[in-house]
């Protein structure tokens, strides 16, 4: 179950992300992929800074789409550069 509540989980965050730092999501497996990178990001930034919403799948999401609009931010700043 943990597999596919991962999948399920990075699938929306990144298409929550999508929406949110661009106006449209991106298509399932980019939308997953940012999801799940985004949910790696966001643990990681979030722990540094001492906020931890625990192991609930609201508090997983939101780490998610937080860590997704990080991603996303970060990559609009480095296609900006070119």
């Amino acid at each position: 179950m943990g597999i596919v509540l991962t999948i399920v989980i990075g699938a929306l965050a990144g298409f929550l992300a999508g929406k949110i730092m661009k106006g449209a999501g991106f298509g399932f497996i980019v939308n997953l992929i940012v999801g799940i990178v985004g949910g790696f990001l966001g643990g990681n930034v979030l722990s540094w800074i001492g906020i931890h919403w625990g192991e609930t799948i609201v508090g997983q999401l939101v780490t998610s789409v937080i860590g997704a609009i990080l991603l996303l931010w970060i990559v609009s700043l480095l296609s900006k550069k070119k």
